[in-house]
């Protein structure tokens, strides 16, 4: 059996709508031995992955690794969602995802195969249709492509993405190149071809989670985190 989510999800600072030069990260390298450490352990552990992991991965469980928690992370041990840099579909106006997420409650889900799509939609369907005129809630959809040429076709179809994403969720629906590979294993994010969904509070914290094809317990799990928080956001 699939086993519950065991750790907070997310990283340990909190994020910023700053981009990181060239110079900062190296920097950043040569003088913080742990940061050169970890990456370090991220670089052996991607050498040691086979390139089609994943793809094998989705034939057991529909790729999904772990099973969300029914209640939400509590406050003091919540981590923070990592900022994401990108565009909108409404303008195509830079955006992050820090600036987006502050002072609301979020869902944000996280999209890059046409399955992840219908993954997210299995977890939200539920609690968009509750909330979507809440004025404290939004839902975030975060189409990641860091592959370059899969980013380049997906910007030549913009119009059909236009189509098919109803026009409310355009202004929080952002196309993203940004490469994730260093948090990835902090966010749970361990299969590319799969959906994850993150609920986020209004200070940016992760307080729940779930991935690949939503189960009964889990839609649930997060209607329920997501009432909770939009009752203290009122408060």
């Amino acid at each position: 059996p699939l086993p519950l989510l065991q750790r907070p999800l997310g990283v340990p600072e909190k994020p910023t709508a700053h981009v990181q030069t060239f110079d900062e990260r190296s920097k950043e390298l040569i003088f913080d031995d742990e940061k050169r450490m970890e990456q370090r352990r991220h670089l052996v552990k991607e050498a040691s992955k086979g390139y089609y992991q994943d793809l094998h991965m989705v034939r057991f469980y529909g790729g999904k690794t772990w099973i969300a928690q029914k209640a939400l992370i509590r406050e003091d041990k919540a981590l923070y969602f990592p900022n994401i840099a990108g565009s909108r579909l409404s303008d195509g106006q830079k955006v992050h995802t820090t600036d987006v997420c502050k002072g609301k409650v979020s869902v944000i889900a996280m999209l890059s195969t046409q399955i992840s799509q219908h993954h997210a939609m299995s977890f939200t369907h539920q609690v968009n249709e509750k909330y979507r005129h809440h004025p404290g809630y939004q839902f975030v959809q975060v189409n990641l492509q860091e592959n370059v040429l899969k980013s380049f076709l997906v910007s030549l179809f913009l119009s059909s993405l236009r189509n098919a994403v109803p026009e409310p969720l355009h202004p929080t629906y952002i196309l993203s190149r940004q490469n994730m590979e260093y948090v990835r294993e902090p966010l749970g994010m361990t299969n590319t071809r799969i959906g994850y969904v993150y609920l986020v509070d209004e200070d940016l914290r992760v307080r729940w989670a779930g991935c690949a094809e939503a189960r009964p317990e889990e839609q649930e799990g997060l209607m329920l985190g997501t009432t909770v928080l939009l009752r203290r956001h009122e408060k």
